[in-house]
């Protein structure tokens, strides 16, 4: 199905009762249920599916092969690498059903998750966050925090174009390409130009 507004290939199925923000594209195979929200300009890659009660802000990249699941809310310019997972259940036992216990997940305003990463539930991620491929989350993520590994760690900083900050004695980093500026100071990462 293809209007002006949305792309959505025909192999795809969404589900009556979503709402899809406009300039939105849906890919091959992916499922978008009922109840969830999709913010403006955001691309659903193959083999997605999105469950009720998710909302996406503007400007959403799903790779293929992402999962989210009820309970996960992304601001906008979210960036989901391939075959990433989100958890929304903490001890998951195929003989009980644990519906009315699924925890929250908050991805921040432009924050990326890489490829093969894993968020196990109930733990936010801040904005600008850069998760590096195949880390598992199993802590809160502070904004801008650059973290790997599993479980995973911080490593460093990086700025809202996605580049590792380098702080000087006072605390400063600039960022190469937008020359952005930003602050460190007790363990916080802020923007300041």
């Amino acid at each position: 199905m293809e209007d002006q507004k949305i792309f959505i290939h025909p192999s795809a199925l969404v589900d009556e009762g979503c709402s899809i923000g406009e300039g939105s594209k849906i890919w091959h195979f992916s499922h978008i249920m009922p109840g969830c929200t999709i913010g403006e300009r955001c691309n659903i890659g193959q083999n997605v599916v999105v469950s009720p009660g998710v909302v996406l802000g503007k400007n959403v990249k799903i790779q293929n092969n992402v999962s989210i699941y009820t309970g996960v809310t992304c601001d906008d310019d979210v960036f989901l690498g391939p075959s990433m997972v989100f958890t929304n259940v903490i001890n998951p036992r195929s003989a009980i059903n644990r519906r009315d216990q699924y925890a929250q997940t908050h991805v921040g305003k432009g924050a990326s998750i890489g490829a093969n990463a894993t968020i196990v539930c109930g733990h936010n991620i801040g904005e600008y966050a850069f998760i590096g491929a195949g880390a598992v989350v199993t802590k809160t993520v502070p904004a801008f925090a650059l973290v790997v590994g599993n479980p995973a760690r911080q490593i460093g900083w990086v700025g809202e174009y996605g580049h590792r900050l380098h702080f000087n004695a006072e605390g400063v980093a600039t960022c190469p390409e937008s020359l952005q500026v930003y602050k460190l100071a007790d363990n916080v990462v802020t923007r300041i130009s």
